[in-house]
Formats: structure tokens, C-alpha cells, sequence
């Protein structure tokens, strides 16, 4: 279990959380101003829901806790993730999200971390988001790699 220090440490089977928390009028304001989503229901002062793509705060927010010394050595690059949206994200209503390592694999010299989160109100265990998030943790250009020939391809 890698759990507490590197996100680049991560490994099959740890968990991350469950963390409780209360999604604020502020933050879906912040963000939705900041992806350029400027539509009523995400800037007044009746913010109801949360936007479906502010999932991967979730993400981030299990990585804080769960590896407070940061990404590590390696970069981490954000290549794919599937959400399932079941009902709306509420503002101001407590939250639990949690999150479980599925796989740590290579392919092609690079490793991928892939985190099962689901998010869920925390008073009534209901299932909010089911969200599937795949990271490149370790990235090696084609002049880092010293398996292929002087182009960069795979010997």
C-alpha cells in the first residue's frame, strides 16, 4: 500500500478516503467562471447543482489526502476518464467520496494508474457519480527511450 506520500506511488488495491465534504456555491461559481460556463444556473446566487465535469476535483481532493507530499518524481498526465452521472452533484449538501486504485499497468514504456472513485451524499449513502480516471504516471519521450533505434522506434 502506497498510500500516504506520492500519487506516482500508488498501487493496486490502495484506497483513497472515504473523505466527507460539502460542495459550496463558491466553488461551482469559480470553476464554471473559469471553464467558461456562463450560464445562469452556475453563476447566481441560487446554485443548486454542480456541473458534471467538476468530478475531477474529486479526484484531486482524494490525491491531497491520501499522498500530501504531491505527484512525485514523475509527472502525471491526465489521459481519460468515463463518468457515469446517476443525479446531480447538490450544493450544500454534505458529500463522501472515495476512491480505489483498479489497476497499475505498463504499455509501451509508460505506466498507467487507473482510480475507480464514486461519490455519493454522505447522510444517505446515494450514489451520485461513478467515475473511472486513467493517469500516464511515468512518460518517457522518444528521446528518453533507449530501447528503439536513432528515430525513436521500438527495436
Amino acid at each position: 500500500m502506497a498510500i500516504g506520500r506520492y500519487t506516482s506511488d500508488l498501487d493496486r488495491g490502495d484506497v483513497l478516503g472515504p473523505l466527507e465534504y460539502v460542495m459550496s456555491r463558491f466553488v461551482v461559481r469559480e470553476y464554471c467562471h473559469a471553464v467558461e460556463m456562463h450560464q445562469p444556473c452556475f453563476q447566481g446566487l441560487d446554485i443548486a447543482c454542480a456541473p458534471p465535469t467538476l468530478v475531477h476535483l474529486n479526484k484531486l481532493r482524494l490525491y491531497r489526502h491520501a499522498c500530501p507530499a504531491g505527484t512525485g518524481p514523475s509527472a502525471r498526465i491526465h489521459i481519460e476518464y468515463d463518468a457515469t452521472i446517476h443525479a446531480g452533484v447538490p450544493v450544500g449538501v454534505p458529500l463522501r467520496v472515495k476512491g480505489t486504485v483498479a489497476e497499475r499497468v505498463v504499455k509501451r514504456g509508460r505506466e498507467y494508474v487507473i482510480i475507480d472513485i464514486d461519490l455519493r451524499t454522505a447522510a444517505d449513502d446515494c450514489l451520485l457519480v461513478e467515475y473511472r480516471d486513467t493517469v500516464i504516471i511515468s512518460y518517457r519521450g522518444k528521446e528518453d527511450d533507449r530501447s528503439g533505434d536513432a528515430a525513436g522506434r521500438p527495436s
